[in-house]
Order: structure tokens, then C-alpha cells, then sequence
């Protein structure tokens, strides 16, 4: 199902990035638990850490990965708020710091099925 989602560094510049913080529980088994594929309206799937990660003991290499993989996100890009709550939280602060506290994330809404595009403006008075 997540075969076609591309690992970040992929060379297509053009089209908006929605990136996947953590793979879906049940990916590695081959087996997600929900399905993502509706985000892809709001560009190309970009998946940055496995399903397992961990930031418990010692943030810093996950920081320093995370910063990495995000380094060319745009404010026209999405995030999807996926996996570990505290890794979410460090994701969106890197983000905020890239792009000057402004940036996108998809929200779902359960009702509807679909998902709705949040624009998010830090410094916005």
C-alpha cells in the first residue's frame, strides 16, 4: 500500500511534499492501520522516520536527523501530524525554525473523511 510513498531526497522540486513525521503503525508488517492516501491531494508523500523510532533517552540524534531530512520544506509543504507525540512537537519546532514560524499540516476530520489543510503563522499579529 505504501509502496509508492518516497523516502526523502527524491528529486521532484515542483510539486508540494506532505511529509509522513513517523510510518503508520502496522506499516512493517505490511499491515497500516489507517490509510494515508488521501493526503497525496496535497502533494507527494514523504516519509521521514519508521514507524519505531524513539526519542526517549537522547533527543539529539533524532533532532539532528529530523533537521536534516527537513531542511528543504517550504511553507507550501504539508506536515502529517503522525506517531510519537513528542516527536511531533520536536518536527513542528524544526519546521517553525526553517520556515520563520510558518507552515501547513493536514488535519482529518472524521466526519467528512477527508483531510483539511491547516496554515499555521507564528508570528501573525
Amino acid at each position: 500500500m505504501f509502496s509508492s510513498m518516497n523516502k526523502v531526497g527524491g528529486n521532484n522540486t515542483n510539486k508540494s511534499k506532505v511529509y509522513l513525521i513517523q510510518e503508520i503503525p502496522g506499516t512493517s508488517q505490511g499491515m497500516p492501520k489507517y490509510n494515508i492516501m488521501g493526503a497525496q491531494k496535497y502533494g507527494e508523500l514523504v516519509t521521514l522516520l519508521p514507524e519505531h523510532s524513539q526519542i526517549i533517552l537522547s533527543p539529539g540524534p533524532l533532532i539532528v536527523k529530523l533537521r536534516t531530512l527537513l531542511k528543504n520544506i517550504t511553507p507550501d509543504d504539508h506536515l502529517l501530524l503522525t506517531g510519537d507525540p513528542a516527536i511531533i512537537g520536536v518536527a513542528c519546532s524544526i519546521v517553525s525554525d526553517i520556515t520563520g514560524g510558518k507552515y501547513k499540516f493536514l488535519k482529518w476530520d472524521r466526519q467528512e473523511k477527508m483531510y483539511y489543510s491547516i496554515e499555521i503563522n507564528l508570528y501573525q499579529k
